[in-house]
């Protein structure tokens, strides 16, 4: 009589378990699509067919700290967050039990000093050895002040380049509209020359097969993919040493020296209170030199 082997019934996998995850209905796209880049990861690490039963929060503990324990405390966090709300997800439909992850949040500084000054923005918009895609996208973020993962969404479609304005989904899910000048609408139509619909903002290359994005995130005559904010931001952080987020940062308190009224700052950032509208709209530095300078009592004199 043969040994007869009882085969273990399969389970979920964390690859099911993180699609599930990231297709829940009331998550908006840029919330959804910050837990794809990091739970991309997760998988990547620790395998796709791994059964979700057998995750331990001691190994994302490990990932983390290897993968962006040397990062910004908001990058840190951000990915804190995502991770906490995963397990979370799984403890609820029981396909994990006692799953807490032990890693803390770490303490954001504020920094005063983060806006890019107006000479230097100028600068970099006549560099000649910028590529097209990626100056659009920067005069877009800082002509708009809009958040990085809402521009990089956008569609050839949502643009109404003759009113200078885009349809974007914001940050708590609403769509809203962003309004840019004459920067971004002289260089987004050489953009989107002979293309009317699918991603605006385009990777160099066609994805892997085994990174295939959904279809939406694909331009169907092309084949490539949406531009990442991973890239994106690499891109601009290589050319300029600034990271995305100080453009939108930038346009906010460039308008604020301006003196624009705060309600019109809150309606130009779409932010949803005015405290935290106030940690972007406080003058930078040449500002206060130049009021310092324009009142010195020696400069009257002459």
């Amino acid at each position: 009589m043969g040994l007869v082997v009882r085969m273990p019934k399969k389970g979920l996998t964390l690859r099911e378990a993180v699609d599930a995850f990231v297709s829940q209905p009331d998550l908006a796209p840029t919330t959804e699509r910050s837990y794809r880049q990091t739970l991309a990861v997760v998988v990547d690490a620790l395998g796709s067919e791994m059964p979700i039963a057998e995750l331990e929060p001691a190994g994302l503990e490990r990932l983390l700290e290897q993968r962006w324990g040397k990062a910004a405390a908001a990058t840190w966090n951000r990915q804190v967050a995502t991770l906490r709300s995963f397990l979370s997800y799984c403890r609820r439909r029981s396909w994990l039990t006692e799953a807490t992850l032990e890693a803390k949040r770490r303490r954001e500084h504020e920094d005063r000093t983060r806006s890019i000054p107006a000479l230097e923005l100028e600068r970099l918009w006549r560099r000649g050895d910028v590529a097209l895609r990626d100056k659009a996208l920067w005069r877009l973020l800082y002509e708009s002040a809009a958040r990085a993962t809402e521009a990089l969404s956008l569609n050839v479609e949502d643009l109404d380049i003759a009113n200078k304005r885009a349809r974007i989904r914001s940050k708590g899910g609403a769509i809203e509209l962003i309004h840019f000048q004459t920067g971004s609408a002289r260089l987004l139509p050489r953009l989107i020359t002979g293309r009317s619909s699918g991603p605006l903002f385009l990777a160099d290359r066609r994805p892997a097969p085994a990174r295939a994005p959904a279809s939406v995130d694909v331009d169907p005559e092309s084949g490539r993919a949406r531009l990442s904010y991973r890239r994106a931001e690499e891109i601009f952080h290589a050319a300029t040493g600034w990271t995305l987020h100080q453009l939108r940062h930038s346009a906010i308190t460039h308008l604020a020296e301006d003196n624009v009224a705060l309600p019109l700052l809150m309606a130009k950032s779409r932010h949803a209170s005015l405290r935290s509208l106030q940690r972007y709209a406080h003058p930078g530095p040449e500002a206060v030199a130049a009021l310092t300078a324009a009142h010195d009592p020696a400069r009257r004199r002459r």
